[in-house]
């Protein structure tokens, strides 16, 4: 991740200026950080998981929103594009430009993004109250890890990954903050991973 300027930004100011350019840029601790571009298989990973989500939401005053759905923590920052959110808050179904309180955050790793979605990201979205899951999708190789907030206020790891092939279509993964289960085989369905990975 490169910021774009040398001098911390205000929130405001961040945001007055991102609305103006023609790509999205995420902004941390003073700094606006350009969205990189992900794979074809990223994208399709992004874009089963929310058909799949979309369906099941319906009429349940829950919504799912993609990558171009910025989510604030606080009002003056961070601001982060995740790869999908869920929010069931009211507040959130009539926000024009910002989501605040997911209960859900997805994301789909990229090599140049990992350690920073893993990390100082998830770090971030924690500060949300109403956040009670965080799935991490893997591009490469077929896995789901879900951390969850249990009832003990600590993040609990689930991961969801197959022996073999077979075995994606018989491991269901649960985002249990919406309820939702599914075939792990769901989210890779048609996608095109890399045969060192297969």
């Amino acid at each position: 991740m490169i910021a774009i300027s040398e001098h911390p930004m205000p929130a405001q100011d961040y945001l007055a200026w991102e609305a103006q350019q023609p790509i999205k840029y995420e902004y941390l601790n003073g700094e606006a950080y350009a969205m990189t571009g992900g794979t074809l298989a990223h994208n399709d990973i992004a874009v089963n998981l929310t058909t799949v989500l979309r369906t099941y939401l319906r009429g349940t005053g829950c919504k799912v929103r993609m990558a171009d759905a910025k989510v604030g923590i606080t009002e003056v920052g961070p601001f982060f594009y995740p790869d999908i959110l869920v929010t069931c808050n009211e507040r959130d179904r009539k926000a024009l430009k910002i989501v605040n309180h997911p209960c859900l955050v997805v994301e789909v790793l990229s090599p140049g993004t990992e350690a920073f979605d893993r990390g100082e990201k998830f770090r971030q979205y924690r500060r949300l109250d109403s956040l009670r899951e965080y799935a991490l999708i893997n591009a490469e190789t077929m896995g789901v890890e879900c951390y969850r907030l249990n009832e003990r206020n600590k993040w609990e790891l689930t991961s969801y990954l197959p022996e073999g092939k077979a075995s994606a279509d018989l491991l269901e993964i649960q985002l249990t903050s919406i309820g939702f289960e599914c075939p792990l085989s769901l989210i890779y369905e048609d996608v095109q991973l890399s045969p060192m990975a297969e």
